[in-house]
């Protein structure tokens, strides 16, 4: 009776640390395991028990050094050691762990224990702070995206000149900014021109610089953007605004590795990756005239496209997730998600600004929200007069979160189906036909489930 109350006095006191916490008998099998490991995993206890720690957390220090056995064969104790787990919905969560050996009252080693925190909110700040962002940051589940990543890796590891193409707002920096992380050059630097935000006097100076004595006020050289990205990559955003004297000497950059500051006689040799963007057509530019098309083709080596957010809903619930973890961690706050209503609304609405649009609103929502859930009273007016058009104004048990319901279903039994339509059409009962048009109207695409 008295090693009962003992056992769950033990368990009321591991419920309530916010760490996550584990046991594991001699022959690695789980016996314990509290709510906060429960809510880092997404699995929950019952799932656990039993099962070896391997089987749940999907570690990458089980495969390269498991630290229970370290800790076991040892029976040292490991303080902080850094490690990455797959939660339940396969997402990789940064963590902080430390063991220790469980001894019974003789002595005997009877097993393990492990206590594990959560350092995402940490890990988001401090890529906030150094603004860098990796593969990983960049949210798409939608095929177009999936396009993209697929040759992204490839793109990133060759030194291909890179042109991406999409309308503002769209994510184009991020994906530069992937292909230099990615890249042999990610420890080199990497330099940003604005090619719409410099006057056409001063652009060739910003670009390549220039030599003592070139104009009256030049008292001493200054590199250019170029010297300044040597051994790195230069993004060049918003590349069809070049002026047409400089285009011709990016060409000669592209073409032979070469420049010249202004000012100066000596010819420099550039080890630069060019990555371009533009939210024009450079195409079209060219057959108008307005572009240099030898230039063009030096450009895009390797083009990408990025659609626009309203061509790609399905990554709507994806991005929402993505922001609202991220400004959970800048601001301290705790919110879970947004209501049914406010999730349709977002799914529905064409997003002129694109992605960069969706992330102000969801800004825009924390500095009104003090609660758990993001309502529609917290999104700005445009979002919610936009709402009443769609009748969807109220957090109701209305027709609205009716169709969401709906559309949740759906999600599940694609998932569950692996995207396969027809078993999905046949375990809801209705036709291809008709389930087909319902993953139109709300956005969703098979192929993100596969």
């Amino acid at each position: 009776m008295e090693e009962e109350l003992d056992k769950k006095f033990l368990q009321t006191i591991l419920s309530c640390i916010a760490d996550g916490v584990f046991t594991v008998d001699k022959d690695w099998r789980i016996t314990s395991f509290n709510r906060a490991a429960e809510r880092i995993t997404g699995v929950p206890a019952s799932l656990a028990l039993g099962k070896t720690c391997s089987d749940v957390f999907h570690a990458d220090i089980c495969e390269r050094g498991c630290a229970l056995r370290r800790t076991m064969e040892t029976e040292q104790e490991l303080i902080d050691l850094p490690a990455r787990i797959l939660n339940s919905r396969g997402r990789a969560v940064p963590i902080s762990l430390s063991t220790s050996v469980l001894r019974g009252a003789d002595g005997e080693v009877l097993g393990a224990v492990e206590t594990f925190r959560d350092l995402s909110a940490i890990e988001t700040l401090r890529r906030e702070i150094n603004n860098k962002y990796t593969f990983e940051d960049i949210v798409g589940r939608s095929e177009a995206f999936r396009k993209v990543f697929a040759i992204l890796p490839d793109v990133a590891e060759s030194d291909a000149t890179v042109l991406l193409e999409g309308p503002s707002g769209s994510g184009k920096e991020l994906l530069a900014r992937a292909v230099h992380n990615l890249s042999p050059r990610r420890n080199a630097p990497y330099v940003v021109v604005n090619c719409g935000s410099l006057p056409v006097s001063l652009f060739e100076s910003e670009l390549f610089g220039y030599a003592q004595g070139a104009f009256t006020d030049a008292k001493r050289a200054k590199p250019g953007r170029l010297a300044l990205a040597e051994g790195g990559t230069l993004f060049l955003d918003e590349v069809s605004e070049l002026p047409p004297p400089t285009q011709v000497k990016l060409l000669r950059v592209l073409q032979e590795r070469e420049y010249e500051p202004l000012g100066a006689v000596k010819t420099i040799r550039a080890d630069v990756r060019i990555v371009a963007a533009t939210n024009q057509r450079l195409a079209e530019l060219v057959s108008k005239g307005e572009f240099r098309d030898d230039l063009y083709f030096r450009l895009a080596v390797v083009r990408l496209s990025i659609p626009s957010l309203k061509d790609r809903r399905e990554d709507v619930p994806y991005l929402v997730e993505h922001f609202i973890r991220r400004f959970n961690a800048k601001r301290g706050k705790n919110i879970t998600g947004v209501s049914p209503a406010v999730m349709e609304t977002l799914m529905r609405y064409d997003y002129p600004g694109n992605v960069r649009e969706l992330e102000n609103v969801i800004e825009y929502a924390f500095v009104l929200c003090h609660g758990r859930i993001i309502e529609m009273v917290h999104l700005p007016e445009e979002l919610q007069a936009f709402a009443r058009k769609l009748g969807n104004g109220r957090d109701q048990p209305d027709g609205s979160k009716l169709r969401w319901a709906e559309a949740d279903m759906i999600r599940s039994v694609l998932d569950r189906t692996e995207g396969r339509v027809g078993r999905a059409a046949r375990e809801l009962g209705i036709s291809r036909t008709t389930l087909w048009r319902k993953m139109k109207r709300y956005g969703i695409s098979h192929h993100e489930f596969r």
